[in-house]
């Protein structure tokens, strides 16, 4: 008797899968013998599903994590499928498990919230630059990709902005030096400037300081310009010390309720 080949071995098993596809739809789900004739089905076409899920490997993602959303395409196929509809299972699963995939790229891989549409050209564009620059044997144009997607230039060069939100940095991430060594990006990143806020209150102060008096103008410029101490500044008055800080506490106060009032 002969020894059957492998391609005769995965027809049979194939054929098998469609059966026990065909009477779990008929079989009422509460029948003893449901869930393990629909985990037999799962099971068999499970490397169906990782080959899909092979397909879309290159874009960042690990290949466990595709293949467990591929899973639930899948499952959701098996759940689904009608024969008396006329499709073959395949023809029904396959684009009912890519698009679980894409969905997954859609909603879970982006760190920054993209609109669907643009998310959806993103993805189409790398796709397309992929499959172009083996075509053409040297990257692809964006005007090329635009025309292969009928895509508006527009659209494409928002696609490929779109894609820098795809993944965001740490600012944790250690910035690499010559020798492998190197300050973190947020250590390198700039921060607010205290002389603006000094700026911003200077200018606010200009027009209520030529209202002062010469007297209170004087008392500010000995203090606060020639750093005089209340003393100092009471000698050159004439006047007690306590007098002087009084009148500074008076003035002070005075133009930081008008700044307030203005701002």
């Amino acid at each position: 008797m002969d020894t059957p080949t492998e391609p005769e071995d995965y027809a049979r098993e194939r054929a098998a899968a469609r059966a026990a596809l065909v009477r779990l739809r008929k079989m009422p789900a509460d029948d003893p013998e449901y869930e393990g004739l629909r985990e037999f089905v799962i099971g068999e076409y499970m490397s169906y599903a990782r080959y899909i899920a092979g397909k879309f490997r290159q874009r960042g993602e690990s290949q466990a994590d595709l293949e467990q959303v591929a899973y639930v395409g899948l499952v959701k196929a098996v759940d689904n499928f009608d024969p008396d509809y006329g499709a073959a299972f395949l023809t029904y699963a396959t684009p009912m498990i890519a698009g679980e995939v894409r969905r997954h790229f859609r909603d879970t891989t982006w760190d920054v919230h993209v609109p669907r549409r643009v998310q959806e050209n993103a993805l189409a564009v790398r796709a397309a630059e992929r499959e172009l620059t083996q075509q053409l044997g040297r990257p692809p144009s964006a005007a090329e990709i635009g025309k292969h997607l009928e895509l508006s230039a527009d659209e494409v060069a928002e696609a490929y902005e779109a894609s820098v939100a795809h993944h965001a940095a740490s600012l944790d991430v250690p910035v690499a030096m010559s020798d492998g060594d190197g300050a973190s990006m947020g250590e390198l990143m700039g921060d607010d400037d205290p002389g603006f806020e000094l700026v911003v209150n200077r200018e606010a102060l200009k027009p209520l300081l030529a209202e002062l008096g010469t007297r209170d103008k004087k008392i500010l410029l000995m203090r606060f310009f020639r750093n005089m101490t209340q003393s100092q500044i009471a000698d050159e008055l004439g006047v007690s010390q306590m007098q002087v800080s009084r009148l500074l506490s008076q003035i002070l106060r005075g133009l930081r309720e008008r700044v307030e009032a203005e701002h």
